[in-house]
């Protein structure tokens, strides 16, 4: 009896630990930031939530990220093939450099990015020569939101991609089954539920991106300025209930759209 009551309490400590982590990390900021949200209502929130510059910071973040977050997933897929399916020279050092975005911070990403990029380069005088112009525009954004959120979609297919055996493939084939067949109905359904968490984590990554942006954008209102510069513009002018509510608003849209992500993705697994 006292065995019993011990281990009881040993995971009830171990469950009250863990729901406080979680609460005091997750939870309290959330429940901080609505708020002092709630203080803008007697304030004009739909005024400082959807006033012209507020609106046009919304649609440069999540119509970029969006963008990234696509591009991400067909080439981030097409890296994880290779890597997996293919042996070269030099495979480790790429499969290496992939996780680099994780350990550069962001400020350096956007330094770099920008000197190869900026008119002075080699790379960045060619395009201009050919009318493409990557600093201080909203091309800019997407290669720094590419850079940063590049990793999720390769690392969440790479291991399903590992654990589909080849075997199961060359069966298939000895069928009569074609490439595209193989591709559609057994490669598609092992990887789409992996292949969506990858993407969301690309698209939440891009969403939530700062640093290199910050420094590779122009950040002019209408022009290309993001929410998350936004909010630190906001900061440094003292106005904190703005930033708390372009924040919020932040946080509802992106709550929105990763609800929808997860519905998609547990519909597959169930169609699966």
């Amino acid at each position: 009896m006292n065995f019993f009551f011990s281990k009881q309490g040993k995971n009830f400590a171990g469950w009250g630990f863990f729901f406080s982590y979680l609460f005091i990390l997750l939870i309290l900021p959330l429940v901080g930031l609505l708020i002092k949200s709630t203080e803008a209502f007697q304030d004009n929130f739909l005024e400082k939530a959807f006033n012209p510059i507020a609106l046009s910071s919304y649609w440069v973040t999540f119509s970029i990220a969006g963008i990234v977050a696509f591009i991400n997933m067909i080439f981030g897929f097409l890296l994880a093939w290779i890597l997996i399916r293919y042996d070269f020279p030099g495979k480790k050092l790429l499969d290496a450099a992939v996780d680099l975005p994780f350990a550069l911070p962001t400020s350096v990403a956007g330094l770099t990015l920008t000197t190869i990029y900026s008119q002075n380069s080699l790379i960045g005088n060619s395009l201009e020569n050919l009318g493409i112009q990557v600093v201080f525009t909203r091309l800019g954004i997407a290669v720094a939101m590419l850079f940063v959120s590049f990793p999720f979609v390769v690392r969440s297919v790479q291991p399903i991609l590992q654990e589909i055996e080849p075997e199961l493939e060359e069966a298939a084939m000895s069928l009569g089954a074609s490439q595209f067949l193989i591709f559609q109905k057994i490669l598609i359904p092992a990887i789409t539920p992996s292949l969506i968490t990858g993407v969301a984590l690309a698209f939440s990554r891009a969403i939530g991106e700062f640093g290199s942006v910050v420094i590779i954008a122009s950040n002019i209102p209408l022009k290309d300025l993001i929410s998350p510069v936004l909010i630190f513009q906001s900061l440094e002018q003292y106005d904190t209930l703005g930033a708390t509510v372009v924040g919020t608003v932040m946080l509802i849209l992106s709550l929105v759209l990763l609800l929808i992500i997860n519905f998609i993705q547990s519909f597959t697994v169930i169609k699966k």
